[in-house]
């Protein structure tokens, strides 16, 4: 069965490819081009919510920091900079996942991405879709996916931008971001550097944090070219290179370190018509790490996987009212590691999405996705998501979906404990999301229920060596809403208020429990204020009670306030000013030897755009 609908769908590659090659008309590029269309045009039926300009430099020094504070993802985090993991509708970790300029970097030894080795000053936006995308997105997309997303301006333009801040704990940010554009070509770079001793002290005692210093580069580079006027070649580049020692507790103080480098790079050539668009792209992507138990021996575990992808899509549109994306992609992973080996594995998969627009009040999206892969059997894969505007200021949205997860090689080789007999984990979910929209008011509402059968568990068995297997039975259902109002008050006043809020019921099945780190209630709010030259904001977030083994971890809450002057300058060059105190108001569990976290951070920044 599996081997008749890859050959039915390799023939309709084959077809729809004659169909873009026939096409005679002339379709001018466009001045800004978009590094991943998928999330704006495929995506009807899912809650979409873009971050960039003035709330990225809010939180921009990790991704943490600014999706914990403007988004509904959860974050487990041992202080600043150090390894954060999210947990995106009360999933795991590795059930996020993360799609740097179209394609899925999590990690092939652990599943997921660490949100503090990233940082969002080098991208034009980050999207968050909520819901399950495995079918588009590949393995983990069952939570939900973060998007980083590179833009490409071809119009002439040269556009530099210096962010310098310091704060407590000698902690030092440097970006720089540059932007150029002839026309025909484009490109964009960006270098950042983030460091901090991170000696802060451990709330109601006099003792430090003395493992907890931290120091990394992030450099990206991305760029694209106009062969003609239907054909554009694209570059994107990213390394981030660090360092840091892993912070303790009051009961188990630190005494690791940790470095991990990561080295992506992606070419694409495209094709763009007036009916079709196809696209060829290659991509080699690098992960290592070297952890040390004792910073101060040479001894160390590692570990390194290499990823080689390549994907030809094609997107049609085969009428006013049908339009129809497919791709073919091809991975090889090749690892080595002090503690699995050297294991290698081929992945291929086959996509189709067809998108109907039955009317102008409905639209929908149907998808199919089969994966093959030399190491386990994958399930096939759908999902339908749609709108249905009932007025302009009323729309609403459902999605139902087959998601999935591949087990990574830390699951599979891992010595002692790794599983051979492993399966693909598979979700099950629906989505029903309202959307109300009056004038510079909006909100919406989103209800969900996940079904999740053979989760990876790591467990101990009967000789007390923990190893994982397939047998969490996982239910998870909830509320997200998320209320936006942006009021003018004069042409040189504006008020601008946000406020997210998440209800989350995440139990084991069979026990009826809920499942640890996972707060049943999580909400975050952020008020900013303009006026002439002149900006305030705060920012509040609350996360409720959470279980641990054992036990349970009290509510906490955290929040920021800030001001920035930026003055209206002669010429091309602007500049703003601006001071931030992070946790001005905090309360934190009781039990702070399991979760330290540091005091009232004060930040200075400069940003200079020129």
């Amino acid at each position: 069965m599996k081997k008749q609908v890859f050959i039915l769908l390799l023939f309709a590659l084959s077809y729809l490819g004659q169909l873009s090659a026939q096409e005679t008309p002339i379709w001018e590029l466009e001045e800004v081009v978009v590094s991943d269309t998928r999330i704006r045009r495929y995506a009807e039926g899912h809650k979409v919510t873009e971050l960039k300009d003035s709330t990225i430099q809010r939180n921009g020094t990790f991704l943490t920091s600014l999706l914990a504070f403007n988004s509904n993802i959860y974050f487990k985090e041992n202080g600043l900079g150090m390894v954060s993991s999210p947990a995106f509708r009360g999933t795991n970790a590795s059930h996020t996942a993360v799609i740097w300029n179209g394609i899925n970097i999590n990690s092939q030894m652990n599943g997921q991405v660490d949100f503090n080795t990233i940082n969002p000053f080098n991208y034009s936006s980050v999207g968050i879709r909520s819901g399950g995308g495995s079918v588009q997105f590949g393995t983990g997309a069952i939570g939900g996916s973060v998007h980083l997303n590179n833009d490409l301006r071809f119009e002439k333009h040269f556009d530099q931008q210096v962010f310098m801040g310091y704060g407590s704990f000698d902690t030092r940010n440097v970006n720089y971001n540059q932007s150029f554009g002839t026309g025909k070509w484009s490109t964009n770079f960006g270098v950042n550097y983030a460091g901090s001793d991170n000696d802060y002290r451990y709330l109601e005692t006099d003792d430090r944090n003395r493992n907890g210093e931290f120091e990394n580069i992030n450099l990206n580079f991305n760029s694209g070219y106009i062969l003609s006027d239907k054909q554009v070649l694209r570059l994107y580049h990213q390394s981030f290179l660090g360092g840091r020692n892993l912070s303790g507790t009051l009961v188990a103080p630190g005494r690791s370190r940790y470095k991990d480098n990561h080295y992506r790079t992606q070419v694409e050539w495209g094709r763009l018509g007036e009916k079709a668009t196809s696209k060829v792209k290659l991509a080699h992507l690098h992960e290592e790490f070297k952890f040390f138990e004792n910073r101060n021996s040479d001894i160390f575990s590692d570990g390194r996987v290499t990823t080689l992808l390549a994907r030809y899509s094609l997107d049609v549109e085969l009428s006013k009212v049908f339009r129809l994306n497919s791709f073919l992609e091809y991975n090889h992973f090749k690892g080595k590691g002090s503690s699995f080996g050297n294991p290698e594995r081929n992945d291929a998969s086959v996509t189709a999405v067809l998108k109907h627009a039955v009317s102008k009040k409905m639209t929908y999206n149907l998808s199919l996705r089969q994966d093959f892969s030399s190491d386990f059997s994958n399930p096939m894969v759908f999902s339908l998501d749609g709108i249905y505007k009932f007025s302009d200021r009323y729309g609403l949205q459902i999605n139902a979906s087959r998601n999935f997860r591949m087990p990574t090689f830390n699951d599979l080789y891992w010595q002692p404990g790794g599983n051979l007999d492993l399966v693909p984990e598979r979700s099950y979910q629906i989505d029903l999301g309202h959307r109300l929209q009056f004038g510079d008011f909006s909100f919406n509402l989103n209800s969900y229920y996940i079904r999740t059968e053979d989760m990876i568990r790591w467990l101990p068995n009967t000789q007390g060596l923990w190893s994982p297997t397939n047998v969490d039975q996982v239910q998870i259902y909830g509320l997200e809403g998320e209320l936006g109002v942006t009021y003018p008050i004069h042409k040189k006043q504006q008020i601008d208020f946000k406020v997210n809020y998440a209800y989350t019921v995440s139990e084991d099945r069979e026990t009826n429990e809920q499942l640890i780190y996972v707060p049943f209630h999580r909400g975050n709010a952020s008020l900013a204020y303009r006026i002439s030259h002149f900006a305030v904001f705060y920012q509040h977030l609350y996360t409720g009670e959470v279980s641990i083994i054992g036990g349970s971890l009290e509510s906490y809450q955290v929040a920021n306030a800030g001001i920035t002057y930026s003055p209206n300058t002669k010429g091309k060059l602007q500049y703003s000013v601006g001071c931030t105190v992070n946790n001005l108001f905090n309360t934190y569990y009781e039990n702070i030897a399991l979760r330290p976290m540091p005091n009232r951070n004060i930040q200075t920044q400069l940003i200079v755009n020129f």
